[in-house]
């Protein structure tokens, strides 16, 4: 579990620095550019290293299928922001931009390193 607290952590400050450089200005918006993809990466990993750690055959299956979970709650989550919550968007794309590639390639290392462990 340090690998969750370790992309936490990333995210949170990230999110500090952006917050600081920008004036707080667009501290809402960055914030929220952050939480969907931080939630959807721990979701993932924790899912993926339990799989993983239970039975390594299946972890491509579990993925497939987290993958298009993921699709659901972006498109969900990203029409949510800026429709209903009327976030201004060029900041919140930014940051979930930023959040999302970043994140997503914490996760890619952190499975990278579960997969050489697990064949040593």
């Amino acid at each position: 579990m340090n690998e969750v607290r370790w992309m936490a952590a990333a995210g949170a400050g990230s999110w500090l620095a952006a917050t600081a450089a920008g004036g707080g200005q667009a501290g809402a918006e960055v914030l929220l550019g952050m939480l969907g993809p931080l939630a959807a990466v721990i979701v993932s990993w924790v899912v993926a290293e339990r799989t993983y750690r239970a039975d390594p055959g299946r972890l491509t299956a579990v993925m497939v299928m987290a993958f298009a979970a993921k699709m659901m709650f972006f498109g969900a989550y990203v029409a949510f922001v800026l429709k209903v919550l009327a976030f201004r968007p060029i900041p919140f794309v930014a940051s979930f931009t930023g959040h999302l590639i970043g994140l997503y390639g914490m996760e890619a290392l952190y499975l990278r390193r579960l997969f050489i462990r697990g064949t040593l």
